[in-house]
Formats: structure tokens, C-alpha cells, sequence
């Protein structure tokens, strides 16, 4: 398993296990599993519903809290100062820990609020400061997002979690977190899955005897992303670890990388104009 170093020194590990739309009913059992599998990277969020299962499933793991790269997320819903703080306390107490590896505002909502999510950053920014979130970031900030916080803050975010496949390589957004020394993390990093039944990805995985799957997680991992898959598959959660050794061609990644559609392959909501509380 690779890892990356962030800005704030501390290492985050290239690939992790995704929790977003997984039940409450199925967490426990599904971050299990993925521990159980070799998983050290677990990703949440207020907004999934399943901080507390996340946490269950930490705690009876048996793995030291300190083996573990916990990730969550402040939900639309909070980034009011007060309703920050208090439901990242509340974050804290679901998933049973006194701290988390990375903290996120999940949006930066930027027709609400006033578009105001600097003043939310800044509440960020006293988490890192007291050390129960021991690197910060966010997440689906576009390049412009970004430059408002690079210019209104002392601390730059460690993260940028954005929406990255094959269909939308979303190279902009990309260059501007190299740029900035943030690192890019890939969500929905096989394009909900549209992107594995693609002509170009199959044969590259029939020719190479691996999974479309394995194939554009490579992909990712060659690019220098992180990436969060999910899936509630035992074999799958195993054979998604299996990437690192896959044996592309510097072709491969470029044809791969020529499929991107650029907007049209835009999967999630645009965060111009995401809105949703």
C-alpha cells in the first residue's frame, strides 16, 4: 500500500475504502470486511448516516486507532460556525474517537450562506489548531473555490476530495491542487460504474488478465490520486486492493486517459451550482 504525504507532514494512505451510500444496517459488517481485507484508510461523512457504524466496526476491529486513516465530513447543513463545531463534536462521539485524520467541509455551497465558506474554513482551522482533525481539507472545491481560501487563510487544505474517472479526468481542478501542494482525492473514482463496461478499459483488462476495475484504479494510483472505491462485495473490496501491481503500458494510461468527455462526463452535481441541504 503506497501513501502520500501531505502538506501538514502526516501520510494518507493512496487507497481507501469508501463508505458513501452504504445502509447504517450494512456498515459495520462492510467496514469490517474491508479492515479485515488490509484496508487503513476509511472515508465518511455526516451526510452518509453511518458515522456511528463506521466507528462500531473501528472499535471492534482490534486494529490500534493510530493504524487507522479516518476521514469525515462537515454536511451541508453546518457550516455555520456553532453548527460546525457541535457537529463535529458530535462526529467525534459517533465514531468513538478523539480525533480524525482528515476533516472536510463536504461542499462549499457557494449560492447559500451568503457563499461565505471561508468563514467555515476557518472553523476548520481550530480543529487542526487543538488537533483533533490533524490535517484538513475539503471537498468539490473548483479551482476558484480554492483561490478564495489560498487568499483569506493561513493554512492551505492537505485535500481536495473531487469527482475523478475516466469519463471526467477533471484535469483543471487537478492542476490547481498540484499547484497549490494539495493533494487530489478521487471520489467516484470508476464513474459509478459506467466507466467499466467501456470498449478501451475491457480490452486493456482481458489483454492484462485483471478487472476493469483493477484496471482504472491503477489508472488513478498512476496519476498520483487517492481513491476511495466502494463496494459491499467481499471479492470486490479484495480484488480492488489488488492494483498495485497491475501491469499498464504508458499507452494504457493514455487511452485511458483520452476518454475523458470533459462535463458531459461529469457524474455528480456541479459544485457551482450544488445546492442541496
Amino acid at each position: 500500500m503506497t501513501e502520500l504525504t501531505m502538506n501538514t507532514g502526516h501520510s494518507i494512505p493512496q487507497l481507501g475504502y469508501g463508505t458513501y451510500k452504504i445502509a447504517p444496517s450494512d456498515t459495520v459488517h462492510a467496514v469490517t470486511l474491508a479492515l479485515e481485507a488490509g484496508y487503513r484508510h476509511i472515508d465518511t461523512a455526516q451526510m452518509y448516516g453511518n458515522e456511528a457504524e463506521v466507528g462500531q466496526a473501528i472499535a471492534q476491529s482490534g486494529i490500534p486507532r493510530s493504524e487507522i486513516f479516518l476521514t469525515t465530513k462537515l454536511n451541508n447543513t453546518n457550516h455555520e460556525a456553532d453548527a460546525a463545531r457541535s457537529s463535529f463534536a458530535q462526529s467525534l462521539e459517533d465514531l468513538q474517537t478523539d480525533y480524525v485524520d482528515l476533516f472536510l467541509i463536504h461542499w462549499p455551497l457557494p449560492t447559500l450562506y451568503g457563499g461565505d465558506f471561508l468563514s467555515t474554513w476557518k472553523v476548520l482551522e481550530e480543529f487542526y489548531a487543538d488537533g483533533r482533525s490533524t490535517s484538513i481539507g475539503v471537498s468539490n472545491f473548483l479551482p476558484e473555490h480554492i483561490d478564495v481560501l489560498l487568499n483569506g487563510s493561513d493554512i492551505v487544505p492537505a485535500v481536495n476530495q473531487i469527482e475523478v474517472h475516466p469519463y471526467f479526468t477533471n484535469e483543471e481542478s487537478r492542476r490547481k491542487n498540484a499547484e497549490a501542494g494539495i493533494v487530489t482525492q478521487a471520489w467516484s473514482p470508476l464513474g459509478r460504474g459506467a466507466a467499466l463496461g467501456d470498449p478501451v478499459i475491457a480490452r486493456i483488462a482481458e489483454r492484462i488478465g485483471a478487472t476493469p476495475a483493477q484496471v482504472v484504479l491503477a489508472w488513478h494510483i498512476h496519476r498520483g490520486d487517492v481513491v476511495i472505491p466502494k463496494s459491499v462485495t467481499p471479492e470486490r473490496i479484495i480484488s480492488n486492493m489488488d492494483i498495485f501491481d497491475v501491469p499498464l503500458t504508458e499507452q494504457d494510461y493514455e487511452n485511458i486517459t483520452a476518454l475523458d468527455r470533459g462535463e458531459e462526463g461529469r457524474q455528480g452535481s456541479n459544485p457551482r451550482t450544488m445546492d442541496r441541504l
